[in-house]
C-alpha cells in the first residue's frame, strides 16, 4: 500500500512523473523501506476542460489504508507534491490528495505463480 494513482493532461511525459511520485511516498517513511508495497500508475487524459484557457495538469490520488493521522497524510501530500514541483512545467497544474481505504473492506490476493 499504497495506490498511487497520477492523473495528467495527454502532453505531459507519465514515465517522468510515475518516478517522482513513488520518491515522494517512499520519503514519506510510511510504507515498507524497500518501496515493494508502492504501487504507481497513470492516466493520461486527451480530452479535459480547466476552465476557459487550457492549461497542463497532474493530479494525484494516494490511497492508503486507514489509521494515518492527518499530520502523516499532509506531509505524505506535500512529500509527494514537493517531488512534482521538480519537474518546473509552465502554466501546469499540480495538486495531491490522500484518501483513506476503510480496512474492514479491503480485500487483497496476490498470486505466486
Amino acid at each position: 500500500m499504497p495506490h498511487c494513482i497520477v492523473e495528467h493532461s495527454a502532453s505531459l511525459d507519465g514515465e517522468l512523473i510515475l518516478p517522482l511520485v513513488f520518491s515522494g511516498a517512499m520519503t514519506s517513511a510510511l510504507f515498507e523501506a524497500d518501496g515493494s508495497d508502492i504501487k504507481v500508475r497513470s492516466i493520461a487524459y486527451q480530452s479535459y476542460m480547466t476552465g476557459k484557457a487550457r492549461s497542463d495538469f497532474v493530479h494525484v490520488v494516494l490511497k492508503i489504508l486507514s489509521g494515518r493521522t492527518a499530520a502523516q497524510k499532509q506531509m505524505l501530500s506535500r512529500s509527494v507534491l514537493a517531488q512534482l514541483q521538480t519537474l518546473e512545467l509552465p502554466r501546469c497544474s499540480l495538486t495531491v490528495e490522500v484518501v483513506d481505504i476503510e480496512r474492514a473492506s479491503y480485500s487483497k490476493w496476490v498470486s505466486e505463480s
